[in-house]
């Protein structure tokens, strides 16, 4: 839970420092991060790899779902939601989901090798 609160306040300050094709990859990335971890809270059972691409899969249905105008609309009358579901689709954004996922499941089986490290010590 800790994790997810910190990779949503980087996520912020990256989102409020700067803007341009590097800080959007960023965040991007970080926000398929937020959700691996998110999926990982709710399905703590389920392995590293499902988790993965589950955040993969959530992060594309909400990238498709800006296409219907929806997110873009409702971000008018209430602007953190530009936050959560975004407003324009843009394919590059999918790039970033599946690198975010990636370095999560990384961080993960690392983490993982290291706890088994120290418990077999």
């Amino acid at each position: 839970m800790v994790a997810a609160a910190l990779v949503v306040a980087v996520g912020l300050a990256v989102h409020l420092a700067g803007s341009g094709p590097l800080a959007d990859a960023a965040g991007d990335a970080l926000y398929a991060v937020m959700i691996y971890l998110v999926i990982a809270i709710l399905l703590p059972r389920a392995s590293v790899w499902v988790v993965g691409a589950s955040a993969v899969v959530v992060c594309t249905a909400i990238e498709v779902f800006q296409l219907t105008g929806l997110p873009g609309a409702w971000a008018e009358t209430f602007w953190p939601i530009r936050l959560v579901l975004g407003v324009g689709f843009d394919a590059r954004d999918l790039v970033a989901y599946g690198a975010g996922a990636a370095a999560a499941v990384g961080c993960d089986l690392a983490l993982r090798a290291l706890d088994e490290r120290r418990g077999r010590r």
